[in-house]
Protein backbone atom coordinates (compact mmCIF):
# COMPACT_ATOMS: atom_id res chain seq x y z
CA UNK A 1 0.00 0.00 0.00
CA UNK A 2 1.33 3.41 -1.04
CA UNK A 3 0.42 6.86 0.29
CA UNK A 4 1.56 9.93 -1.62
CA UNK A 5 1.23 13.60 -0.72
CA UNK A 6 2.85 16.96 -1.32
CA UNK A 7 3.67 19.26 1.57
CA UNK A 8 6.00 22.21 2.04
CA UNK A 9 7.67 21.65 -1.32
CA UNK A 10 8.34 17.94 -0.73
CA UNK A 11 6.90 15.03 -2.75
CA UNK A 12 6.56 12.33 -0.11
CA UNK A 13 5.81 8.65 -0.74
CA UNK A 14 5.14 6.24 2.13
CA UNK A 15 5.25 2.50 1.64
CA UNK A 16 2.87 1.35 4.39
CA UNK A 17 4.07 -2.15 5.15
CA UNK A 18 7.84 -1.60 4.94
CA UNK A 19 7.61 1.81 6.61
CA UNK A 20 9.93 3.27 3.97
CA UNK A 21 9.55 6.99 3.31
CA UNK A 22 10.77 8.38 0.00
CA UNK A 23 11.25 11.96 -1.17
CA UNK A 24 11.03 12.01 -4.95
CA UNK A 25 11.00 14.40 -7.90
CA UNK A 26 7.84 15.23 -9.83
CA UNK A 27 8.44 12.59 -12.50
CA UNK A 28 8.92 9.74 -10.00
CA UNK A 29 5.92 10.95 -8.01
CA UNK A 30 3.75 10.73 -11.11
CA UNK A 31 5.07 7.33 -12.19
CA UNK A 32 4.59 5.83 -8.71
CA UNK A 33 0.94 6.94 -8.80
CA UNK A 34 0.37 4.94 -12.02
CA UNK A 35 2.83 2.10 -11.45
CA UNK A 36 0.32 -0.54 -10.34
CA UNK A 37 -2.40 0.59 -12.72
CA UNK A 38 -0.53 0.50 -16.00
CA UNK A 39 2.34 -1.35 -17.68
CA UNK A 40 5.74 0.25 -18.01
CA UNK A 41 5.25 0.77 -21.74
CA UNK A 42 1.87 2.42 -21.23
CA UNK A 43 3.35 4.74 -18.61
CA UNK A 44 6.13 5.71 -21.03
CA UNK A 45 3.61 6.40 -23.79
CA UNK A 46 1.32 8.44 -21.52
CA UNK A 47 4.13 10.57 -20.12
CA UNK A 48 5.79 11.18 -23.49
CA UNK A 49 2.45 12.45 -24.75
CA UNK A 50 1.90 14.57 -21.64
CA UNK A 51 5.36 16.13 -21.74
CA UNK A 52 5.82 16.34 -25.51
CA UNK A 53 6.39 20.08 -25.25
CA UNK A 54 8.75 19.77 -22.27
CA UNK A 55 12.31 19.17 -23.45
CA UNK A 56 13.52 18.57 -19.89
CA UNK A 57 11.84 15.15 -19.76
CA UNK A 58 13.00 12.48 -22.22
CA UNK A 59 12.06 8.86 -22.81
CA UNK A 60 15.33 7.77 -21.21
CA UNK A 61 14.46 9.83 -18.08
CA UNK A 62 11.12 8.05 -17.82
CA UNK A 63 12.59 4.59 -18.33
CA UNK A 64 15.42 5.20 -15.85
CA UNK A 65 12.90 6.36 -13.25
CA UNK A 66 10.75 3.28 -13.82
CA UNK A 67 13.86 1.11 -13.39
CA UNK A 68 14.69 2.88 -10.11
CA UNK A 69 11.15 2.25 -8.86
CA UNK A 70 11.36 -1.42 -9.84
CA UNK A 71 14.64 -1.73 -7.96
CA UNK A 72 13.05 -0.23 -4.83
CA UNK A 73 10.17 -2.66 -5.20
CA UNK A 74 12.54 -5.62 -5.49
CA UNK A 75 14.42 -4.38 -2.41
CA UNK A 76 11.17 -4.35 -0.39
CA UNK A 77 10.94 -0.57 -0.10
CA UNK A 78 8.00 0.11 -2.41
CA UNK A 79 4.74 -1.71 -3.07
CA UNK A 80 5.43 -4.27 -0.36
CA UNK A 81 2.73 -6.75 0.53
CA UNK A 82 0.93 -6.99 3.85
CA UNK A 83 2.60 -9.76 5.82
CA UNK A 84 1.14 -8.77 9.18
CA UNK A 85 -2.53 -9.77 9.01
CA UNK A 86 -1.81 -13.35 10.11
CA UNK A 87 0.43 -12.01 12.86
CA UNK A 88 -2.55 -10.06 14.19
CA UNK A 89 -4.45 -13.34 14.54
CA UNK A 90 -1.56 -14.81 16.55
CA UNK A 91 -1.45 -11.73 18.78
CA UNK A 92 -5.07 -12.33 19.78
CA UNK A 93 -4.00 -15.67 21.27
CA UNK A 94 -0.97 -14.31 23.12
CA UNK A 95 -0.70 -14.38 26.89
CA UNK A 96 -0.42 -10.85 28.19
CA UNK A 97 1.00 -9.49 31.42
CA UNK A 98 0.27 -6.17 33.08
CA UNK A 99 3.11 -3.69 32.77
CA UNK A 100 1.39 -0.39 33.62
CA UNK A 101 -1.27 0.90 35.98
CA UNK A 102 -3.01 4.25 36.03
CA UNK A 103 -3.72 4.99 39.68
CA UNK A 104 -6.67 7.34 40.03
CA UNK A 105 -5.52 8.46 43.44
CA UNK A 106 -7.98 11.36 43.58
CA UNK A 107 -11.54 11.32 42.35
CA UNK A 108 -11.82 14.99 43.11
CA UNK A 109 -10.32 18.20 41.75
CA UNK A 110 -9.64 21.81 42.67
CA UNK A 111 -10.57 22.98 39.17
CA UNK A 112 -13.91 22.72 37.40
CA UNK A 113 -12.97 22.40 33.73
CA UNK A 114 -16.03 22.40 31.46
CA UNK A 115 -14.69 19.77 29.05
CA UNK A 116 -13.35 17.33 31.67
CA UNK A 117 -14.08 13.76 30.56
CA UNK A 118 -13.89 12.76 34.23
CA UNK A 119 -16.76 15.05 35.27
CA UNK A 120 -14.52 17.44 37.22
CA UNK A 121 -12.59 14.49 38.63
CA UNK A 122 -15.55 12.59 40.09
CA UNK A 123 -15.99 10.17 37.16
CA UNK A 124 -19.77 10.48 37.58
CA UNK A 125 -19.50 9.06 41.11
CA UNK A 126 -18.51 10.04 44.62
CA UNK A 127 -15.50 12.12 45.50
CA UNK A 128 -12.74 9.97 46.97
CA UNK A 129 -9.03 9.76 47.78
CA UNK A 130 -7.20 6.44 47.38
CA UNK A 131 -6.07 4.98 50.70
CA UNK A 132 -2.51 3.79 51.21
CA UNK A 133 -3.83 0.23 51.62
CA UNK A 134 -5.39 0.31 48.14
CA UNK A 135 -2.25 1.87 46.67
CA UNK A 136 -0.10 -0.80 48.32
CA UNK A 137 -2.35 -3.51 46.94
CA UNK A 138 -2.07 -1.97 43.47
CA UNK A 139 1.72 -2.21 43.60
CA UNK A 140 1.47 -5.82 44.77
CA UNK A 141 -0.99 -6.61 41.99
CA UNK A 142 1.32 -5.16 39.35
CA UNK A 143 4.36 -7.03 40.69
CA UNK A 144 2.47 -10.32 40.80
CA UNK A 145 0.98 -9.96 37.31
CA UNK A 146 3.86 -8.37 35.41
CA UNK A 147 5.44 -11.60 34.18
CA UNK A 148 8.61 -10.98 32.16
CA UNK A 149 8.28 -7.19 32.16
CA UNK A 150 11.14 -5.61 34.08
CA UNK A 151 10.20 -1.93 33.68
CA UNK A 152 6.84 -1.20 35.26
CA UNK A 153 4.95 2.06 34.81
CA UNK A 154 2.70 3.81 37.29
CA UNK A 155 0.70 6.89 36.26
CA UNK A 156 -0.62 9.06 39.08
CA UNK A 157 -3.85 10.54 37.81
CA UNK A 158 -7.10 12.14 38.93
CA UNK A 159 -8.93 14.44 39.29
CA UNK A 160 -5.95 16.22 40.71
CA UNK A 161 -3.45 13.78 42.22
CA UNK A 162 -1.83 16.47 44.37
CA UNK A 163 -4.98 16.31 46.50
CA UNK A 164 -3.71 12.84 47.46
CA UNK A 165 -0.14 13.99 48.04
CA UNK A 166 0.53 12.01 51.21
CA UNK A 167 -0.70 8.78 49.62
CA UNK A 168 1.36 9.38 46.47
CA UNK A 169 4.56 9.61 48.50
CA UNK A 170 3.66 6.48 50.46
CA UNK A 171 2.93 4.50 47.29
CA UNK A 172 6.20 5.57 45.69
CA UNK A 173 8.16 4.59 48.80
CA UNK A 174 6.46 1.20 48.95
CA UNK A 175 7.11 0.51 45.26
CA UNK A 176 10.78 1.46 45.60
CA UNK A 177 11.10 -0.89 48.57
CA UNK A 178 10.02 -3.81 46.37
CA UNK A 179 12.26 -3.19 43.35
CA UNK A 180 15.28 -5.18 44.48
CA UNK A 181 13.22 -8.11 45.81
CA UNK A 182 11.31 -8.51 42.52
CA UNK A 183 14.15 -7.32 40.24
CA UNK A 184 11.84 -4.73 38.73
CA UNK A 185 12.20 -1.01 38.05
CA UNK A 186 9.29 1.40 38.55
CA UNK A 187 8.84 4.46 36.36
CA UNK A 188 6.35 7.01 37.64
CA UNK A 189 4.40 9.63 35.70
CA UNK A 190 2.43 12.43 37.33
CA UNK A 191 -0.25 14.62 35.74
CA UNK A 192 -1.12 17.87 37.48
CA UNK A 193 -3.04 21.09 36.92
CA UNK A 194 -0.36 22.88 38.93
CA UNK A 195 -2.58 24.62 41.46
CA UNK A 196 -0.81 22.99 44.44
CA UNK A 197 2.75 22.96 43.14
CA UNK A 198 5.26 24.17 45.73
CA UNK A 199 8.94 23.65 46.57
CA UNK A 200 8.36 20.38 48.45
CA UNK A 201 6.23 18.91 45.66
CA UNK A 202 8.67 20.05 42.99
CA UNK A 203 11.63 18.48 44.74
CA UNK A 204 9.86 15.15 45.18
CA UNK A 205 8.50 15.01 41.63
CA UNK A 206 11.87 15.87 40.17
CA UNK A 207 13.49 13.17 42.26
CA UNK A 208 10.99 10.36 41.68
CA UNK A 209 8.96 10.97 38.53
CA UNK A 210 10.15 9.67 35.18
CA UNK A 211 7.76 12.10 33.47
CA UNK A 212 5.52 14.95 34.60
CA UNK A 213 2.55 16.25 32.60
CA UNK A 214 1.56 19.89 33.17
CA UNK A 215 -1.93 20.96 32.06
CA UNK A 216 -2.04 24.29 30.22
CA UNK A 217 -4.30 25.13 27.27
CA UNK A 218 -2.29 28.07 25.91
CA UNK A 219 -3.13 31.76 25.81
CA UNK A 220 -4.59 33.22 28.99
CA UNK A 221 -8.01 33.93 27.47
CA UNK A 222 -8.20 30.41 26.00
CA UNK A 223 -7.00 28.64 29.13
CA UNK A 224 -9.18 30.62 31.54
CA UNK A 225 -12.33 30.15 29.49
CA UNK A 226 -12.69 26.45 30.34
CA UNK A 227 -10.09 25.76 33.06
CA UNK A 228 -11.49 27.58 36.06
CA UNK A 229 -11.49 27.08 39.81
CA UNK A 230 -14.63 25.94 41.57
CA UNK A 231 -15.24 29.65 42.28
CA UNK A 232 -15.24 30.46 38.58
CA UNK A 233 -11.84 32.14 38.43
CA UNK A 234 -9.30 31.43 35.71
CA UNK A 235 -6.21 29.48 36.72
CA UNK A 236 -3.65 30.77 34.17
CA UNK A 237 -2.04 33.47 36.32
CA UNK A 238 -1.73 31.08 39.24
CA UNK A 239 -0.14 28.13 37.46
CA UNK A 240 2.12 29.60 34.76
CA UNK A 241 4.74 30.97 37.20
CA UNK A 242 4.65 27.64 39.05
CA UNK A 243 5.15 25.68 35.82
CA UNK A 244 8.07 27.89 34.77
CA UNK A 245 9.82 27.39 38.09
CA UNK A 246 9.09 23.66 38.06
CA UNK A 247 10.58 23.16 34.59
CA UNK A 248 13.61 25.32 35.45
CA UNK A 249 14.37 23.06 38.40
CA UNK A 250 13.60 19.89 36.46
CA UNK A 251 16.51 20.48 34.10
CA UNK A 252 16.81 17.93 31.31
CA UNK A 253 14.38 15.39 32.78
CA UNK A 254 11.23 14.39 30.92
CA UNK A 255 8.11 16.54 31.11
CA UNK A 256 5.58 18.01 28.74
CA UNK A 257 2.94 20.70 28.79
CA UNK A 258 -0.37 19.23 27.65
CA UNK A 259 -3.26 21.31 26.36
CA UNK A 260 -6.69 20.73 24.86
CA UNK A 261 -8.07 22.68 21.92
CA UNK A 262 -11.77 23.14 21.26
CA UNK A 263 -13.98 24.99 18.79
CA UNK A 264 -13.20 28.11 20.80
CA UNK A 265 -9.58 27.98 19.59
CA UNK A 266 -9.39 26.16 16.28
CA UNK A 267 -6.35 28.42 15.72
CA UNK A 268 -4.63 26.27 18.34
CA UNK A 269 -1.18 26.74 16.85
CA UNK A 270 -1.22 30.19 18.45
CA UNK A 271 -1.62 28.45 21.80
CA UNK A 272 1.22 26.05 21.05
CA UNK A 273 3.48 28.95 20.03
CA UNK A 274 2.42 30.86 23.14
CA UNK A 275 3.43 27.91 25.32
CA UNK A 276 6.75 27.63 23.48
CA UNK A 277 7.35 31.37 23.89
CA UNK A 278 6.82 30.97 27.63
CA UNK A 279 9.94 28.79 27.58
CA UNK A 280 8.42 25.28 27.47
CA UNK A 281 10.05 23.06 24.84
CA UNK A 282 8.02 19.86 25.17
CA UNK A 283 4.39 20.37 24.20
CA UNK A 284 1.23 18.37 23.47
CA UNK A 285 -2.09 19.75 22.26
CA UNK A 286 -5.06 17.39 21.88
CA UNK A 287 -8.47 17.91 20.25
CA UNK A 288 -11.30 17.89 22.76
CA UNK A 289 -13.34 14.70 23.02
CA UNK A 290 -16.83 15.52 24.25
CA UNK A 291 -20.56 15.35 23.58
CA UNK A 292 -21.13 16.78 20.07
CA UNK A 293 -23.90 18.93 21.54
CA UNK A 294 -21.45 20.96 23.62
CA UNK A 295 -20.84 24.46 22.20
CA UNK A 296 -17.08 23.91 22.26
CA UNK A 297 -17.23 20.53 20.45
CA UNK A 298 -15.18 20.18 17.27
CA UNK A 299 -17.05 19.13 14.12
CA UNK A 300 -16.22 17.99 10.61
CA UNK A 301 -16.73 21.60 9.50
CA UNK A 302 -13.59 22.46 11.46
CA UNK A 303 -11.40 19.88 9.72
CA UNK A 304 -10.09 22.09 6.86
CA UNK A 305 -8.85 24.67 9.36
CA UNK A 306 -7.49 21.97 11.69
CA UNK A 307 -5.51 20.54 8.75
CA UNK A 308 -4.24 24.03 7.98
CA UNK A 309 -3.19 24.54 11.60
CA UNK A 310 -1.16 21.32 11.66
CA UNK A 311 0.64 22.43 8.50
CA UNK A 312 1.32 25.86 10.03
CA UNK A 313 2.71 24.09 13.09
CA UNK A 314 5.00 21.83 11.07
CA UNK A 315 6.44 24.72 9.04
CA UNK A 316 6.91 26.90 12.11
CA UNK A 317 8.68 24.09 13.94
CA UNK A 318 11.13 23.77 11.05
CA UNK A 319 11.73 27.50 11.06
CA UNK A 320 12.28 27.69 14.80
CA UNK A 321 14.59 24.69 14.71
CA UNK A 322 16.74 26.39 12.07
CA UNK A 323 16.95 29.42 14.39
CA UNK A 324 17.99 27.27 17.35
CA UNK A 325 14.64 27.82 19.06
CA UNK A 326 13.09 24.45 18.34
CA UNK A 327 10.60 22.58 20.49
CA UNK A 328 9.17 19.08 20.58
CA UNK A 329 5.52 18.51 19.69
CA UNK A 330 4.32 15.23 21.17
CA UNK A 331 2.32 14.13 18.11
CA UNK A 332 5.17 14.84 15.71
CA UNK A 333 7.54 12.53 17.58
CA UNK A 334 7.81 10.00 14.77
CA UNK A 335 10.79 7.65 14.60
CA UNK A 336 11.15 6.54 10.99
CA UNK A 337 14.22 4.36 11.58
CA UNK A 338 13.74 2.60 14.92
CA UNK A 339 10.07 2.95 15.78
CA UNK A 340 7.90 0.57 17.85
CA UNK A 341 8.04 -3.16 17.10
CA UNK A 342 5.39 -4.52 14.74
CA UNK A 343 3.47 -6.15 17.60
CA UNK A 344 3.08 -2.76 19.27
CA UNK A 345 2.14 -1.09 16.01
CA UNK A 346 -0.67 -3.61 15.53
CA UNK A 347 -2.03 -3.75 19.08
CA UNK A 348 -1.53 -0.19 20.29
CA UNK A 349 -1.62 1.05 23.87
CA UNK A 350 -2.50 -2.26 25.53
CA UNK A 351 -5.54 -0.94 27.39
CA UNK A 352 -7.47 -3.71 29.11
CA UNK A 353 -4.56 -6.15 28.78
CA UNK A 354 -1.14 -4.67 29.58
CA UNK A 355 -2.50 -1.41 30.94
CA UNK A 356 -5.26 -0.99 33.55
CA UNK A 357 -6.74 1.85 35.56
CA UNK A 358 -7.38 1.56 39.30
CA UNK A 359 -10.05 3.55 41.14
CA UNK A 360 -9.69 4.79 44.74
CA UNK A 361 -11.65 1.69 45.78
CA UNK A 362 -9.39 -0.75 43.90
CA UNK A 363 -11.75 -1.43 40.99
CA UNK A 364 -10.05 -2.25 37.68
CA UNK A 365 -10.95 -0.65 34.34
CA UNK A 366 -9.33 -0.93 30.88
CA UNK A 367 -7.97 2.63 31.14
CA UNK A 368 -8.76 5.94 32.81
CA UNK A 369 -11.25 6.88 30.08
CA UNK A 370 -13.47 3.90 30.98
CA UNK A 371 -13.52 4.59 34.73
CA UNK A 372 -17.06 5.02 36.00
CA UNK A 373 -18.65 2.95 33.22
CA UNK A 374 -19.68 -0.16 35.14
CA UNK A 375 -20.20 -2.10 31.92
CA UNK A 376 -16.41 -1.98 31.56
CA UNK A 377 -15.51 -2.86 35.14
CA UNK A 378 -13.03 -5.71 34.71
CA UNK A 379 -12.57 -6.77 38.33
CA UNK A 380 -10.63 -5.52 41.34
CA UNK A 381 -7.22 -5.73 42.99
CA UNK A 382 -8.26 -8.55 45.34
CA UNK A 383 -10.08 -10.85 42.91
CA UNK A 384 -8.14 -9.89 39.80
CA UNK A 385 -9.80 -9.92 36.36
CA UNK A 386 -13.32 -11.23 36.88
CA UNK A 387 -14.46 -10.45 33.31
CA UNK A 388 -12.02 -12.42 31.11
CA UNK A 389 -14.42 -12.17 28.18
CA UNK A 390 -14.22 -8.40 28.35
CA UNK A 391 -10.45 -8.54 28.47
CA UNK A 392 -10.48 -10.72 25.36
CA UNK A 393 -12.43 -8.00 23.54
CA UNK A 394 -9.57 -5.60 24.19
CA UNK A 395 -6.97 -8.17 23.22
CA UNK A 396 -8.76 -8.67 19.91
CA UNK A 397 -9.10 -4.94 19.21
CA UNK A 398 -6.39 -3.82 16.79
CA UNK A 399 -5.94 -2.30 13.37
CA UNK A 400 -6.82 -5.62 11.69
CA UNK A 401 -10.04 -6.20 13.61
CA UNK A 402 -11.71 -3.04 12.27
CA UNK A 403 -13.09 -3.25 8.71
CA UNK A 404 -12.68 0.51 8.21
CA UNK A 405 -8.94 0.18 8.83
CA UNK A 406 -8.35 -2.36 6.07
CA UNK A 407 -7.39 0.14 3.37
CA UNK A 408 -6.03 2.88 5.63
CA UNK A 409 -2.38 3.76 4.96
CA UNK A 410 -1.91 4.99 8.57
CA UNK A 411 -3.15 1.88 10.38
CA UNK A 412 0.30 0.78 11.53
CA UNK A 413 0.81 4.20 13.13
CA UNK A 414 -2.45 4.37 15.10
CA UNK A 415 -3.02 0.61 15.71
CA UNK A 416 -6.70 1.09 14.98
CA UNK A 417 -7.14 4.12 17.20
CA UNK A 418 -8.23 4.64 20.79
CA UNK A 419 -10.79 2.05 22.00
CA UNK A 420 -12.35 4.58 24.38
CA UNK A 421 -12.84 7.15 21.64
CA UNK A 422 -14.30 4.45 19.40
CA UNK A 423 -16.74 3.35 22.08
CA UNK A 424 -17.87 6.85 22.97
CA UNK A 425 -18.30 7.86 19.32
CA UNK A 426 -19.80 4.67 17.87
CA UNK A 427 -20.92 2.50 20.79
CA UNK A 428 -18.43 -0.21 19.86
CA UNK A 429 -14.80 -0.95 20.76
CA UNK A 430 -14.15 -1.89 17.14
CA UNK A 431 -15.96 1.13 15.75
CA UNK A 432 -14.17 3.94 13.96
CA UNK A 433 -14.30 7.55 15.11
CA UNK A 434 -13.91 9.17 11.71
CA UNK A 435 -13.08 12.65 13.00
CA UNK A 436 -10.22 11.32 15.12
CA UNK A 437 -8.93 9.25 12.19
CA UNK A 438 -8.92 12.29 9.92
CA UNK A 439 -6.97 14.34 12.47
CA UNK A 440 -4.54 11.51 13.11
CA UNK A 441 -3.74 10.99 9.43
CA UNK A 442 -3.02 14.70 9.00
CA UNK A 443 -0.69 14.68 11.99
CA UNK A 444 1.23 11.71 10.58
CA UNK A 445 1.62 13.49 7.24
CA UNK A 446 2.93 16.63 8.93
CA UNK A 447 5.25 14.74 11.27
CA UNK A 448 6.74 12.82 8.32
CA UNK A 449 7.31 16.06 6.48
CA UNK A 450 9.14 17.51 9.48
CA UNK A 451 11.37 14.43 9.67
CA UNK A 452 11.99 14.56 5.93
CA UNK A 453 13.00 18.19 6.17
CA UNK A 454 15.31 17.44 9.10
CA UNK A 455 16.99 14.64 7.15
CA UNK A 456 17.50 16.79 4.06
CA UNK A 457 19.01 19.62 6.10
CA UNK A 458 21.30 17.17 7.91
CA UNK A 459 22.56 15.75 4.59
CA UNK A 460 23.11 19.24 3.19
CA UNK A 461 25.14 20.19 6.28
CA UNK A 462 27.30 17.07 5.95
CA UNK A 463 28.02 17.76 2.30
CA UNK A 464 28.82 21.45 2.78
Amino acid sequence: MIHQYKLNGHNIVLDTYSGSVHVVDDLAYEIIADYEKASAEKIVTMLLDKYKDDSSISESDIRETIADIEELKNDGQLFTKDEYENLSLDLKKRKTYVKALCLNVAHTCNLSCDYCFASQGKYNGDRAIMSYEVGQKAIDYLLENSGHHRNLDIDFFGGEPLLAWKVVKQIVAYARSKEQEYKKKFRFTFTTNGMLLNDEVTEFLNQEMYNVVLSLDGRKEVHDRLRQTVNGKGSYDHIVPKFKEFVRKRGDQEYYVRGTYTRNNVDFTNDIFHIADLGFDKISMEPVICDPKEPYALTEEDLPEIYNQYEILAKEMIGRDEQGKGFTFYHYMLDLSEGPCIQKRITGCGSGTEYLAVTPWGELFPCHQFVGDEEYSMGNLWDGITQPGLQCQFKESNCYSKPECKDCWAKLYCSGGCPANALHATGSLVGTYDFSCDVFRKRVECSMMVKVDESIRAMEEQSS
